[in-house]
């Protein structure tokens, strides 16, 4: 739609901006052989590891099942690595 605007939080923007960076950062690792594909689905099964099961209140409980959630999908994806 041209000249329509959505007004995007802060979060969004800045959430999306580390996460293209980092996935950029470990395809970079992988493609000069400095991190095995191995090593790099490891380092993600880890951050979800550090997300699953969090206690808290129901939003934060939430937020990070969310986050588990995505990091899944890029292992899953491979978006990570590049596969022929």
């Amino acid at each position: 739609m041209k000249g329509t605007y959505r007004v995007y939080q802060p979060n969004d923007v800045s959430g999306t901006a580390a996460l293209a960076i980092c996935e950029s950062l470990l395809l970079a690792l992988n493609d000069r052989g400095v991190l095995p594909e191995h090593e790099i689905v490891g380092v993600l099964r880890d951050a979800v590891n550090a997300h699953q099961d969090v206690p808290g209140d129901d939003e934060k409980t939430a937020l990070h099942a969310a986050v588990a959630k995505l990091i899944n999908g890029i292992i899953d994806g491979g978006n990570s690595v590049r596969r022929p």
